[in-house]
C-alpha cells in the first residue's frame, strides 16, 4: 500500500491509488486521466485552421521559379505563371479570414503544350515546395455521375486523402488536373449517343472551379455507396489544368489566316513562328478545340509550353538534378559500377529524340533501349566501369524492337 502511495503522476500529482491506471516512463509516471486530457488538447490543436502564413516565410515567385529551374529546363513563361499563381494562392489564404472590403479571387491556370514538354513534370516538381496539400488527378477517367468511370467529386477525394481527411487543410489545397484536353466536346454534330466523358464532365467541373460546397465520398463513390459524405468548400482550392491539345495548331493557324504546312499568300507571314504556333494561343482557340465557354472563363490564366528544340533536349539529358543520365549513373553506382557516356553518344541520343518528336519522354525511351543490355549483364559480372560510345548506342538502337535508327 505504501508503494502505491509513493508513486505519483508527474503531471497532476495524484497517487497510484487515486487513479485507475498509472503508466511508468523512464523518469516519471503519467495517469490515464492526463493521457486522455493530453489527447484532447492535441486533437483540438490539430483541428485548428493553419492560415497563419507569414509573408516573410512564403516562397516568393522568383524563389519558386529558381526551385523549378533546378529540375525543369526551359519553359520560363509557364514557370513564371505557376510561380505567381502559387504565391497569390498563399496570400489569398492569409486574407480569407480577414475582415476587409477587398476579397481576392482565385485565378485558376491552364497550361497548353505538346506531349513531352514538361507540364506534368512542372506540377510534380512544384509539389515538393508547397506548404499546402497538392494532388495530381487525370481527367481521362472522369465521367458524368451514373456512368462507368470516376465521378467528378473523386478529384476532391484525392485531395482529402493527401490532407489525411482534414477538411480545413484540403480546402487550402492545390489540384493539378492533367489531360484536360481529353474531355473536350467531341463534335458539334448531334448524335444519338451521349458524350458522358466530354462536355458532361466539363459541366460537372464548373462548380469545382468556381467555388462551391461539394459533398465528397471519402472512399470513392462507387465501391462504398453507403458512406457518409464530407462537405468540402472549393472556393479557396486552386486548380491548375494541363493538356496537350493535339491538333489545336490548325485552329490557331485558321484564326491567324495562315497555314501550318504549304504555301502561304498572306502578307507579313514571315512574322509568324510556324514552329511554335502554341505561343499564339488564345481562349478562343480553346473554345474552337472543344472546351465550353463557361470552363474557359473559369481558367483565366492561359500559358503555353514551347516545343523542345535540340539544345533544350541536350540540356534535359544531363543538367537537371534528377536528369535521365544521372539516374542511370546512380543505378550503376548501387552495383559498384562507374558509368560514363561519350559526348557523341549523348548527341546521337538527342538526334534520335528529335527524329521521333516525343519530347523529353522520347529521351527516356531511347536511353532505356541503349542501356537495357548493360543493365541486364553488369550486375552479374565483375565489371567496375561501363563506357557507352556512339557506336554501342547505335548498335543497341538497331537491335531494339521499339525504335529503329534514322538514316545518318
Amino acid at each position: 500500500m505504501s508503494e502505491k502511495k509513493s508513486r505519483r503522476c508527474s503531471f497532476c500529482g495524484r497517487t497510484e491509488s487515486q487513479v485507475a491506471l498509472l503508466m511508468t516512463g523512464m523518469t516519471g509516471y503519467i495517469c490515464n486521466d492526463c493521457v486522455e486530457q493530453a489527447h484532447e488538447i492535441i486533437r483540438e490543436e490539430m483541428a485548428k485552421p493553419k492560415d497563419d502564413f507569414k509573408m516573410q516565410e512564403l516562397p516568393k515567385p522568383k524563389d519558386i521559379k529558381a526551385f523549378l529551374d533546378e529540375y525543369v529546363i526551359g519553359q520560363d513563361d509557364a514557370k513564371c505563371a505557376l510561380a505567381v499563381s502559387v504565391y497569390n494562392h498563399y496570400k489569398r489564404l492569409m486574407q480569407r479570414n480577414a475582415v476587409d472590403d477587398v476579397e481576392i479571387e482565385k485565378s485558376n491556370i491552364i497550361m497548353v503544350g505538346s506531349t513531352g514538354t514538361g507540364k506534368t513534370l512542372l506540377a510534380r516538381t512544384i509539389a515538393r515546395l508547397l506548404k499546402v496539400p497538392f494532388t495530381i488527378v487525370d481527367a481521362t477517367v472522369l465521367t458524368e455521375a451514373g456512368y462507368v468511370g470516376e465521378d467528378i467529386e473523386s478529384i476532391l477525394t484525392r485531395l482529402l486523402q493527401v490532407a489525411d481527411y482534414n477538411v480545413e487543410e484540403a480546402e487550402r489545397g492545390i489540384v493539378f488536373i492533367d489531360e484536360i484536353d481529353k474531355i473536350a466536346r467531341k463534335s458539334d454534330n448531334p448524335s444519338i449517343t451521349r458524350d458522358v466523358s466530354g462536355e458532361g464532365v466539363q459541366q460537372g467541373l464548373l462548380k469545382l472551379l468556381e467555388g462551391s460546397v461539394v459533398n465528397v465520398p471519402p472512399q470513392g463513390g462507387r465501391k462504398h455507396p453507403d458512406q457518409k459524405m464530407i462537405p468540402v468548400n472549393t472556393r479557396h482550392i486552386l486548380f491548375i489544368c494541363g493538356g496537350a491539345f493535339d491538333g489545336i495548331e490548325k485552329k490557331i493557324a485558321q484564326r491567324l489566316n495562315t497555314h501550318v504546312v504549304g504555301f502561304d499568300s498572306v502578307q507579313n507571314s514571315h512574322a509568324i513562328d510556324r514552329g511554335d504556333m502554341m505561343k499564339y494561343i488564345t481562349p478562343q482557340d480553346l473554345r474552337s478545340f472543344g472546351l465550353i465557354p463557361e470552363i474557359v472563363g473559369r481558367l483565366p490564366i492561359l500559358t503555353s509550353l514551347r516545343p523542345l528544340d535540340r539544345t533544350t533536349l541536350r540540356n534535359i539529358l544531363t543538367e537537371p538534378k534528377n536528369s535521365i543520365i544521372k539516374q542511370y549513373i546512380k543505378l550503376m553506382e548501387m552495383d559498384g559500377v562507374r558509368l560514363a557516356f561519350d559526348d557523341d553518344a549523348l548527341e546521337y541520343i538527342v538526334d534520335m529524340a528529335v527524329e521521333y518528336k516525343l519530347g523529353a519522354r522520347g529521351l527516356r525511351s531511347i536511353v532505356e533501349a541503349v542501356m537495357m543490355e548493360k543493365m541486364y549483364e553488369v550486375p552479374s559480372s565483375d565489371e567496375k566501369e561501363c563506357h557507352i560510345t556512339k557506336e554501342y548506342a547505335k548498335r543497341q538502337i538497331d537491335k531494339s524492337c521499339v525504335l529503329s535508327a534514322p538514316a545518318v
